[in-house]
């Protein structure tokens, strides 16, 4: 097991005083996006502070269950949900390293055509973020992570019959490129590595930005940002223990605090203008269990090690997706002897995922006890749900399944014969109820873009009616990347670190 590296630290759990402190740049969120931007305000001379509402959380503590690791290291019992015809849950970390602690370390560059695409709408952002700027970073990004291919080694079945599956058909795979480093293939990564293998905030970024004099303020909630004549001047919050916490920022604010909690803030701040919470996106999930004669175990091996790249275009990208025992064994409907049977069986069976590139577009505002999501599919979106179903029950069956269990309401509970599957584009349903979908990687809702009527930030990540504030996290994104956003985060994240350097 790794040592947790030193952060320097200061536990709101254990501040019942107020406190107060001036820096150069307050910094709100500790995942990705604000790790990235501390990392480089600090290494260029300028004190952060980092506000980071989840408490740190070492090796040793993480649960070894799924359920456990939700109630104590997600956001509301990873219970929180897009509200729309069809609720769709999604989760997020609340640790020091924000959702890096507990997703799959999967590892994606921004794809150059996704890039097109916001410039073509916006020639500004290309103006103010030149492509081979981002390339350079991204290239910072996989060398400082030790970003590399899953070895077959540590990938376990459920990742290498995904592989044998699409081989089967002729669409093109790969194993998944992860931030990782002395990975065993635990099967982990969604609890927390117990051994600190992953590459995670709280394990590379957080430490180098304290290592610059960086300071965390963890379990520390940011309530709202101070402006006083049209500029940012502090973050105010509470700690944990209730106490009162101000931060005073001489230079900047940054915020960080992901796609849902970032618009929440400027809200509550009184600095909700017309495009905040406005444009959300996500990558809506549906995923598939197969049964297989041979012992699966998905809950070993990578935790995702194994994805299909070949229906990027179409706006489906398909991933293994390996889960704690006690979470597989919800899938099962059975009670009693029948239910005994089933779990006793639960070695035998693979689960996939595929993650959507919906146009869809939602929003985030406030709501009684937290923050509502309005968030829909529509036919077109939903048609591509329906392909991925027919493509994860086609490939389940390729690689030797005995049956797979589609999960859709109003279907077949068992299909045998891959052509069943290939109906199932044309006959399933449409009704977005009939399916279990999960809303994974969220975007666009505090978008850049040169039109303060359609956007909250300037291309430079600057807030439009605000001076010295600027969002660094995906709520920037002018729309979902299709594929996992985790290293392209990263990389705008630096890049606006960078701006905010240089004024």
């Amino acid at each position: 097991m790794r040592a947790a590296p030193a952060l320097d630290l200061v536990d709101g759990r254990e501040v019942r005083v107020p406190i107060g402190a001036a820096f150069d740049v307050v910094v709100v969120g500790s995942g990705p996006a604000g790790a990235a931007a501390a990392r480089v305000i600090a290494r260029q001379g300028l004190s952060v502070a980092v506000v980071e509402e989840g408490r740190r959380f070492v090796p040793a503590e993480f649960p070894p269950d799924g359920f456990s690791a939700m109630s104590e290291v997600y956001r509301g019992l990873g219970s929180t949900l897009c509200l729309g015809r069809a609720p769709m849950p999604y989760l997020q970390g609340c640790a020091v390293g924000g959702t890096s602690v507990v997703n799959g370390a999967i590892s994606w560059r921004l794809p150059r055509d996704v890039y097109d695409e916001w410039v073509a709408a916006d020639p500004e952002i290309g103006a103010a973020i030149p492509w081979s700027e981002i390339e350079a970073e991204l290239d910072v990004v996989e060398r400082d992570l030790g970003i590399h291919p899953t070895p077959e080694a540590i990938s376990g079945a459920n990742n290498l019959l995904l592989a044998r599956g699409a081989e089967a058909l002729g669409i093109a795979h790969r194993p998944i490129h992860r931030n990782v480093k002395g990975c065993r293939g635990l099967g982990r990564c969604l609890q927390g590595c117990p051994e600190g293998n992953k590459q995670s905030m709280d394990f590379s970024y957080l430490p180098e930005a304290c290592a610059a004099g960086a300071r965390i303020f963890a379990s520390a909630e940011a309530r709202a940002v101070t402006v006083e004549r049209g500029r940012a001047v502090s973050v105010e919050g509470r700690s944990a223990a209730g106490a009162r916490v101000r931060l005073r920022a001489r230079h900047a604010v940054v915020l960080a605090a992901s796609a849902v909690q970032t618009p929440i803030l400027l809200a509550r701040s009184g600095l909700g203008g017309a495009a905040t919470g406005l444009g959300f996106q996500c990558h809506p999930g549906v995923s598939m269990a197969g049964r297989f004669r041979e012992e699966v175990r998905l809950w070993t091996g990578a935790t995702q090690g194994h994805e299909v790249t070949g229906l990027r275009r179409e706006g489906i990208k398909i991933e293994a997706l390996g889960y704690d025992a006690t979470i597989v064994a919800t899938r099962h409907k059975e009670t009693g002897a029948a239910l005994g049977s089933a779990l006793a069986d639960l070695a035998h069976w693979a689960n996939w995922g595929a993650a959507i590139r919906a146009r869809a577009r939602g929003r985030v505002r406030r709501g009684i006890g937290g923050p509502w999501i309005s968030y829909g599919l529509g036919p077109a979106d939903m048609k591509i749900v329906r392909r991925s179903v027919r493509i994860l029950g086609e490939l389940m069956l390729a690689a030797g399944a005995e049956y797979v269990t589609p999960g859709v309401y109003g279907w077949h509970e068992k299909v045998t014969d891959p052509s069943m599957m290939g109906r199932f584009e044309e006959q399933g349903p449409l009704d977005p109820r009939a399916y279990s979908l999960v809303a994974t990687h969220l975007f666009g809702s505090c978008r850049m873009g040169s039109d303060p009527r359609t956007s909250v930030v300037r291309p430079d990540f600057r807030h439009h009616r605000v001076e010295g504030l600027y969002v660094a996290d995906s709520s920037v994104f002018p729309s979902n990347t299709g594929v996992n956003p985790q290293t392209t985060i990263l990389a705008l994240a630096a890049i606006c670190g960078r701006r905010v350097t240089k004024r």
